[in-house]
């Protein structure tokens, strides 16, 4: 009897400790099953949805395509006429120096032409404030009659204004102000403008 009596309270006391540590164990779970359910849930929509928006509206602002402008013959005059280039833009002024990279190289095909002289070379570009600023070679200024002079400034200021029609554009050459070109003298009242290139030298 006593043998049985002993073997029934060890029974009990086991019993009950293990009951007590099904009762922690269930209770660390359950803490654990609503805090481990709770915590992602306000971290996935800022984490995973808000971040990737952001890239994803600065890209379209950086998409620009400019134009090059070459020359074409029209019934008895020469047409300026724009060829789009592609740019994958990083830097602000990255599309318009594309497209003089791509108008100084010359056309590659068509009965597209160009009087800008093989060999110039972009300086430097910088488009701000409505104006852009183109500095040249000074192989720019050589070679042909006016008609060639009045159509490589046409070409290099409707380059220049293609993302922008109205801006004001200054063309330099080894850095200092181009303001006769050729030996014929043809005259440059800068800045220049799409709308007085039209007026003043006809092509």
């Amino acid at each position: 009897m006593k043998d049985q009596q002993g073997s029934n309270r060890i029974s009990s006391g086991v019993i009950a400790a293990v009951s007590a540590a099904v009762v922690a164990v269930g209770g660390g779970v359950a803490w654990f099953t609503t805090q481990s359910g709770n915590t992602p849930t306000p971290s996935n929509p800022s984490g995973r949805i808000e971040q990737p928006v952001q890239p994803s509206t600065r890209q379209p602002a950086n998409e620009q395509t400019p134009n090059v402008y070459w020359l074409r013959p029209k019934d008895k005059n020469v047409a300026l006429v724009p060829q789009p280039v592609k740019v994958a833009s990083i830097r602000p002024n990255q599309p318009l120096e594309a497209a003089f990279q791509s108008l100084l190289a010359g056309p590659t095909e068509g009965t597209d032409s160009t009087t800008i002289p093989k060999g110039t070379k972009l300086l430097g570009l910088k488009a701000e404030n409505n104006e852009v600023h183109v500095n040249l070679s000074e192989d720019f200024t050589s070679g042909g009659g006016s008609t060639s002079m009045m159509g490589r400034v046409g070409q290099v200021v409707y380059t220049a204004t293609s993302l922008n029609p109205k801006a004001k554009v200054y063309i330099d050459v080894n850095g200092k102000p181009l303001d006769v070109l050729g030996g014929e003298g043809l005259e440059l009242q800068q800045p220049l403008t799409r709308e007085q290139f039209q007026k003043d030298y006809p092509l």
